[in-house]
């Protein structure tokens, strides 16, 4: 009998095969330092398009907001929308204006616009930690599919990944992942659509799944049967958790028993409220072979009084973290650990953004994260170099508004269905399977293989475009910002182009070891979190930049590294208090403001670049209005003029 990750495994072999078939075919035409950095500048705007939003469709949109849709509810689509909105801001600001300076590089254009060969070694800088924290994400992804298709270890497909596309990457540049990318667009978007719509069919359509949530609002999802799950240890935190709900009983046998780190209530206890008593719990931490634990709500009282809220008495239940991996079977029957309520689910202000309080900061601070984020991603950025003029940069952002629009379409839709179909993968934290999971619960075993392939395959695609761009990136500024500008200005294109291939092969490497050690993270949460840094120091810098004539280099750099490294510690500190790493207790504001530090970080970047710039007027260089001209002069002026020709 064929092993059913067979079918799904010759699909993602397939995209493989394709994609190095591609680079390989695309090599022949890469040959100068032109067609390595911008693709010789010479990109139609259907491919550039295409190319881009490959390039942008990354793990996050493909399993991250189906996944995160389901864990959250409806918090989690301000994702798509800042995605998308992010474009506008592109369009109207910052595209046109970006390729008619025609550099090869972000920090290019940080070194022209100022005359500051000292902002170059800042800015590139960003593009390297950015890069990084975008690249943790799609290397989860891929580690994600393999265990999920195949049940190989996390490690294997991140290895899989960083191999294929390193080597994609150092043989062909830019113009040669242009067209891959451009492909992988177009099979992410058949890989989303086609599968939902032949489970659709079968299960019934999103409405009436959205209608089964709304109309029982108190409701958790039950299993229709037993399921059997594999739960992480606490190196895995905060994924090694069990929540039980408030709302009814779980019934759960642990086949191997279980070793526990901690047993507290669900709820965190107010000031004044009685402290539970939760008997034998608090010393015997671990569960014997073939323990079956059967979980109910509390009472919560204060003075020993029921404690009531809206004339209802509030109540709560346990949560378990687990000290060692395990294996848990939860009864048919049974309320999901994990899974928020449908109220929680479907209304705003739900179990993401209010999980410490502060919904509305939260929401505001994410939603400027997302949208000046995109405006503001040095691997996004530098493809419109690849444009032949201004004009095109525009249409081809116009475009891939469109392209992702249409995508993101789908995603939310999955997360509902996962919600209904498969309420299991709350019970271990593994909702950023669902994508991949939903075909394989099929009765017709072939047809579900097929549709797992066919996702399967696009979660490749998604890995490896956005992991090309980013390779791409960081090479990029490293073979041409810091060695052939910074460390070697004398050095030969052929240098430069070995300098790329070399660097390529470093940042590979390196994006594997660090897709190995964050496993625990949801993949949105960390792609939100580079989103967080390009907001509050690229995108200041390109905006200002590019339409105020008194920005000088020390206000730019001064902002760029006030907005953009207190958001990088921000977000550093947050990630090792989630691991557990560091104890600090912090008040809920403090913790809102730690994980999603762009509402304070760009209005400081920018701030900052204003005052700085004001006090540093004797900075601003001598050619700022030809300069201002190159940027928003239409080409047919003769003005605009390619800061690197060649």
């Amino acid at each position: 009998m064929m092993n059913p990750g067979t079918i799904p495994f010759l699909f993602v072999l397939a995209m493989i095969a394709v994609t190095i078939w591609l680079g390989i075919r695309a090599t022949h035409a890469s040959k100068t330092a032109s067609d390595f950095f911008v693709a010789g500048r010479s990109v139609s705007v259907f491919w550039n398009a295409s190319a881009i939003s490959g390039e942008y469709l990354s793990a996050a949109s493909f399993m991250g907001i189906g996944g995160m849709v389901m864990k959250n509810g409806y918090d989690a689509l301000w994702y798509p929308v800042g995605y998308a909105t992010g474009y506008l801001f592109l369009l109207l600001f910052i595209a046109g204006p970006l390729r008619r300076f025609g550099a090869y590089t972000i920090p290019d254009f940080a070194e022209g616009r100022f005359d500051s060969p000292l902002f170059r070694k800042i800015a590139v800088t960003f593009v390297l930690v950015i890069g990084l924290f975008y690249t943790m994400p799609q290397m989860k992804g891929a580690g994600l599919t393999m265990m999920s298709i195949l049940g190989w270890p996390y490690w294997v497909g991140i290895v899989v990944v960083g191999m294929v596309i390193t080597f994609n990457v150092a043989l062909g540049g830019m113009k040669g992942i242009t067209i891959v990318q451009a492909f992988q667009y177009w099979a992410k978007l058949f890989g989303i659509s086609v599968p939902f719509f032949v489970l659709a069919s079968i299960y019934g359509g999103y409405p009436s799944h959205l209608n089964e949530i709304r109309i029982a609002p108190q409701e958790t999802p039950r299993l229709t049967k037993d399921a059997t799950v594999k739960i992480k240890g606490k190196k895995d935190a905060p994924v090694n958790a069990m929540t039980f709900p408030a709302a009814g009983e779980t019934e759960i046998l642990f086949p191997e028993g279980a070793f526990l780190s901690a047993v507290t209530p669900a709820r965190k206890p107010l000031s004044g409220e009685d402290k539970l008593n939760l008997p034998g719990m608090d010393t015997n931490l671990a569960f014997p072979t073939g323990t079956r634990l059967k979980t109910q709500p509390f009472t919560v009282t204060q003075g020993g009084i029921p404690l009531l809220k809206d004339g209802k008495v509030v109540k709560t239940a346990l949560k378990l973290e687990f000290r060692d991996p395990t294996t848990a079977v939860i009864s048919a029957g049974s309320i999901v650990p994990n899974a928020p309520t449908n109220k929680k689910w479907i209304e705003p202000f739900g179990t993401l953004t209010g999980k410490y309080g502060y919904p509305l900061l939260y929401t505001y601070s994410l939603i400027i994260a997302l949208v000046c984020g995109t405006a503001g991603l040095p691997h996004i950025l530098v493809r419109f170099y690849t444009n032949p003029d201004g004009r095109s940069a525009k249409r081809t952002t116009m475009l891939v508004m469109v392209m992702i629009g249409v995508f993101y379409v789908f995603t939310p839709m999955w997360g509902t269905l996962g919600r209904s179909l498969l309420p299991a993968l709350y019970a271990n934290n593994t909702t950023d399977t669902a994508v991949l999971k939903l075909p394989m619960m099929l009765e017709n075993k072939l047809l579900g293989q097929i549709l797992s392939g066919i996702t399967s395959a696009g979660a490749f695609a998604a890995f490896m475009s956005t992991f090309s761009g980013l390779l791409v990136s960081m090479s990029g500024a490293m073979a041409h910002d810091i060695y052939g500008r910074i460390l070697r200005p004398n050095s030969s294109p052929e240098a430069r182009l070995k300098a790329f291939k070399v660097a390529a092969i470093l940042f590979g490497a390196i994006s594997v070891g660090l897709g190995v050690l964050i496993e625990s993270f949801d993949i949105n949460m960390m792609v939100g979190w580079a989103f967080a840094i390009a907001a509050a120091s690229y995108f200041p810098l390109l905006l200002i930049g590019a339409w105020w004539r008194g920005l000088t280099k020390y206000g730019a750099a001064i902002g760029m590294l006030s907005g953009g490294l207190l958001s990088l510690t921000a977000i550093v500190i947050s990630m090792l208090i989630d691991k557990k790493f560091l104890s600090l207790q912090v008040s809920p504001i403090v913790r809102t403001l730690l994980e999603q530090p762009a509402i304070w970080g760009v209005p400081l970047s920018i701030t900052v670049m204003v005052i700085v710039s004001k006090m540093t007027a004797s900075s601003i260089p001598h050619d700022v209005n030809l300069k201002m001209l190159r940027l928003h002069a239409p080409e047919e002026m003769g003005v605009s003029q390619d800061y690197i020709a060649h």
